[in-house]
């Protein structure tokens, strides 16, 4: 894939060794959680990028689905063998079900690593009193955490989080304090509230804020990171010890390369500028890991098609092409297409920017009487939890 070198890049110091327990990431990268994204065959894809360098977790596993061996959740938990270590993300808003999950994690050797979402903004969640609406109820949040670190014995447990539902409920301090003081391992920090959804900016301050009020864990930061230089820039700006990419390596799984570059210097690694020759390949690769993740060529050809936009985005494709494109069925009809392509053309200006959702919802869905009381959680219980797992 085509590199242009790069001015050397500094990183931050205090960050460049991070744990997560007894597992060291270098560099201190991890693949954001997304559902219906961070599959196996996603997360192959970045980790040949990287080396095999950082971290990639699963997309969201909702833990009354896995307690309960829902096929498609059982799917979702596959590692293939090079995954070290084994990273689940891990939904739940009963405590007691999400206890059971993590038990069950540890007693069949599911995975080395457990990540626990609260920062979920999507209604089917937040109206459940789920992801970034939980936090708000200080002592659930902190009888998950309880049970999760509890159940996980030596495995580390680490959350992520939103600053809070909106402006007038922020709630990322006390959730960070709660965690130190519950055993959490490290706190990823999403800066946007969930009423913010994917729209505005991200507040890069409210990451530095929570690197100050716990200290003794180590703190990642997510949001806006759209090159590796933005990794750099967020860590040398917050102090936080390492960088949670989402939205960034949607259509790019050749990110995760770039940053191992910034992060290491001396590796002599540049930014991929690859060519449309260069994108379909991986394209044609990453449709044909999920058919055989997938046991079933059309299904795996279907599930890619939501990847096309992001591949060719600002590439000279024409939008007629692109609708042919996302109603390919197999393999062979995939090929022909991008065989149509001018595949000589060069990496786009632009293209390294903005990519995935990034509209606001402004208003939370959430449930009954939710804002009353950031004490009480009458009423949560296993009936709130989600029966299905991933998109």
């Amino acid at each position: 894939m085509t590199q242009t070198p790069q001015p050397p890049q500094t990183p931050h110091q205090p960050g460049t060794r991070l744990r997560i327990g007894p597992h060291l990431v270098q560099p201190p990268v991890v693949l954001a959680p997304m559902a219906g994204i961070t599959n196996a065959p996603f997360r192959t894809l970045c980790r040949e990028f990287s080396g095999g360098k950082g971290l990639f977790v699963s997309e969201m596993i909702t833990t009354r689905a896995l307690v309960e061996r829902d096929a498609k959740t059982m799917r979702l938990i596959h590692f293939d063998g090079s995954e070290k270590p084994r990273s689940i993300q891990l939904y739940g808003v009963d405590p007691t079900t999400v206890g059971k999950a993590v038990q069950m994690i540890v007693d069949e050797d599911l995975a080395d690593h457990i990540d626990l979402n609260f920062g979920c903004p999507v209604p089917k969640v937040t109206r459940k009193g789920g992801g970034s609406a939980l936090p708000y109820k200080r002592h659930l949040l902190r009888s998950i955490l309880r049970e999760a670190v509890t159940a996980a014995g030596p495995l580390p447990v680490t959350m992520k989080m939103r600053k809070g539902i909106d402006d007038d409920h922020i709630t990322f301090l006390d959730a960070g304090r709660i965690a130190v003081e519950e055993g959490v391992t490290a706190i990823a920090l999403h800066g946007r509230t969930a009423a913010q959804h994917y729209g505005g900016t991200a507040d890069w301050e409210a990451i530095a804020r929570l690197k100050e009020a716990v200290p003794e864990i180590p703190v990642l930061g997510n949001g806006d990171i759209w090159s590796a230089d933005d990794a750099v820039r967020m860590m040398r700006e917050t102090g936080c010890d390492g960088v949670v990419v989402g939205r960034g390596c949607l259509g790019r799984p050749w990110l995760f390369g770039d940053l191992v570059a910034a992060f290491e210097p001396g590796s002599g690694a540049g930014s991929a500028r690859p060519t449309l020759r260069e994108v379909a390949a991986v394209m044609r690769r990453h449709a044909e890991l999920l058919a055989e993740w997938l046991e079933d060529e059309e299904r795996g050809v279907i599930d890619f098609r939501k990847h096309v936009a992001w591949y060719t985005k600002g590439f000279s494709v024409g939008s007629e092409m692109r609708k042919r494109l996302a109603i390919t069925s197999s393999l062979a009809e995939l090929d022909a297409l991008l065989a149509e392509l001018d595949l000589d053309q060069e990496w786009p200006p632009g293209a390294d920017g903005p990519r995935g959702r990034t509209s606001g919802r402004n208003r939370v869905v959430l449930p009954d009487g939710w804002l009353d009381d950031p004490y009480d959680c009458a009423g949560v219980g296993a009936d709130a939890e989600l029966d299905t797992s991933g998109g």
